[in-house]
């Protein structure tokens, strides 16, 4: 009987052990399911809520096919009540500034677009910016530049010097101009001039009519001038002086949401990239624990570097 008794207990200690470990094992697949899907989500969100999306623009601006798709998603997505745009860029090309003025033009059709910005939002940067329906500076950001550039560089003393000759036949005398190899074309220089007084014209055009500006105030900031934020309010370039907390109020205001509204980033970049598939739902699952950062530096692969270093983070070397 004892025999018996002591097996039983056994069995019974070995079926609460394996339900145990069922429901772990059960846990940690629900979990890795849940971070799966919103590592998918643009904003690592899992349950829909209404929010406020943020889109970052920052660096050189050229033509992102995924950055317009991602705007667009946002345009779409019934859920966010507003668009912040926080601008850092000195600029880029001028048909990048342009689709991208266009894809948030497009999402201010369906809700309300603020932009803030930051260090500084020059040429193509103020462009992006105007595309919002109200633009919060703060008092020292560099904002303006307007204006269109083309530049080359000219090599043909560099190569008498060294008595190099550059040879070709083309079918015109402006055909593949400028060049750095051969002395620029009167005509070829010419041609350059008029395509930069035509994009110059859309540019001052296009704040003319954003901005709500006469003929005297374009002119007078269509010179390619640097302002600081609180100039720029005086040149009718930027309506407010704030940051993030400003653009939230006004939306909140504008469209009568809840002041605890949460803001979420959206981004095209993939989330924590630098990692394995497991690491990454590892990492989404600690940041929502509130210690996500950490955790994500640990498991994440550093760079080693060998010999000596003159490196600003050192800290990126074991």
């Amino acid at each position: 009987m004892t025999y018996q008794a002591d097996a039983l207990a056994d069995r019974r200690r070995l079926r609460r052990k394996i339900s145990f470990w069922r429901a772990i094992t059960f846990v940690i697949a629900l979990v890795a399911v849940i971070a799966a899907y919103a590592l998918t989500q643009s904003d690592r969100s899992i349950i829909p809520s209404d929010h406020i999306a943020r889109v970052e623009i920052e660096g050189v601006i050229g033509d992102n096919r995924e950055q317009r798709q991602l705007l667009r998603s946002i345009k779409e997505n019934e859920r966010v009540k507003g668009l912040i745009i926080s601008i850092n860029s000195p600029g880029g090309t001028t048909a990048g500034a342009e689709a991208l003025y266009l894809s948030i033009r497009d999402v201010a059709e369906e809700k309300p677009v603020v932009a803030t910005l930051g260090t500084l939002a020059a040429s193509g940067g103020y462009i992006a910016a105007i595309g919002a329906d109200h633009i919060i500076a703060r008092g020292n950001t560099l904002a303006g530049s307007i204006g269109v550039i083309f530049q080359w560089p000219d090599a043909t003393e560099l190569l008498d010097r060294f008595g190099l000759e550059f040879n070709q036949i083309k079918s015109s005398s402006i055909k593949a101009e400028p060049t750095p190899f051969t002395e620029t074309p009167e005509e070829a220089r010419l041609m350059i001039a008029a395509t930069v007084r035509d994009s110059y014209q859309w540019f001052i055009d296009l704040v003319t009519e954003r901005r709500d500006l006469n003929e005297e105030q374009a002119e007078e900031v269509g010179d390619a001038r640097i302002l600081t934020g609180r100039a720029a309010i005086e040149a009718k370039l930027v309506d407010a002086i704030g940051g993030e907390d400003e653009a939230k109020a006004w939306l909140v205001e504008r469209e009568s949401l809840a002041a605890s509204i949460k803001i979420r980033t959206y981004t095209t970049e993939e989330p924590f990239s630098g990692l394995s598939g497991g690491g990454r739902i590892l990492a989404w699952t600690a940041e929502r624990l509130g210690f996500g950062s950490d955790v994500a530096e640990l498991i994440t692969p550093r760079p080693r570097l060998d010999g000596l270093i003159s490196l600003w983070h050192p800290d990126l070397v074991d």
